[in-house]
């Protein structure tokens, strides 16, 4: 099995980071392959570069796509999710939407800590629009980046920990996820320390690639998923052209 790991920023370094811990969890047989968005930001903190990785998402697919069975969105509020999940013909899975389903079935509310204060709303808004509200105990965030927390983990453990412990005392939280790229691989480190369910969001991506890429179900026909009308283009990556015109298919 082939995993199309795309991160739509730009750093390569966190590139290969979450996908140094997609390889330690993926199945024997799945073969974790690594993308990095060729424009856009260096990391995402706002609605405006979330936007512009939204489209990265879909020029790498268009570009690395071929032969893969899933695409894994590695990025915590999965830009570009809707667009690519109905361009591609193989499943397509975001980060936050596979941890938020996830979180929800392991309790009645759950919460999400990451770095960076602009993501509060951004997440907010993103688990209104998969249906989860109801389900969302709160999101917390810590001062520095995500970027910043991958560069120096150490620092940043010990208030990720108390704040999944003041999201679980004060929000009520029945889980926690900790949500970023950058926070890959740490909720292992401070799982003992927060007495419910702590999901990396990494994991709960690549089993949940996996597990759809097994299923044996087809590329939806129709309803809202299924491929739109090809359309003419100018100024896109020759590769996002030949999928958005269709000239090629996925």
């Amino acid at each position: 099995m082939k995993l199309l790991f795309i991160n739509p920023n730009t750093s390569a370094h966190l590139t290969e980071m979450g996908a140094k811990i997609a390889r330690s969890v993926a199945r024997p047989d799945t073969e974790i392959v690594p993308a990095t968005g060729r424009f856009g930001a260096r990391y995402i903190t706002s609605r405006a570069s979330a936007a512009v990785a939204g489209h990265a998402v879909l020029d790498t697919f268009a570009r690395e796509g071929a032969g893969a069975d899933a695409v894994v969105i590695a990025c915590f509020g999965d830009p570009g999710l809707f667009a690519l999940r109905e361009l591609a013909g193989v499943p397509v899975i975001g980060m936050a939407e596979a941890s938020c389903h996830m979180a929800a079935t392991l309790g009645r509310k759950f919460a999400i800590v990451t770095g960076g204060r602009a993501w509060g709303p951004m997440l907010e808004e993103f688990v209104a629009a998969i249906g989860l509200s109801t389900s969302l105990a709160g999101v917390r965030t810590v001062a520095p980046s995500g970027a910043d927390i991958a560069a120096d983990p150490e620092k940043a453990l010990a208030s990720l920990r108390d704040v999944c412990l003041t999201a679980v005392k004060e929000d009520g939280a029945d889980a926690v996820i900790l949500g970023g790229l950058g926070l890959a691989g740490l909720a292992e480190r401070i799982a003992a320390d927060v007495p419910v369910p702590l999901i990396d969001n990494v994991v709960a991506a690549i089993r949940m690639a996996e597990a759809a890429a097994t299923l044996g179900v087809s590329k939806a026909k129709s309803g809202s998923f299924s491929t739109g009308e090809p359309v003419k283009t100018l100024g896109l990556s020759a590769p996002l052209a030949a999928l958005l015109e269709g000239r090629q298919k996925t």
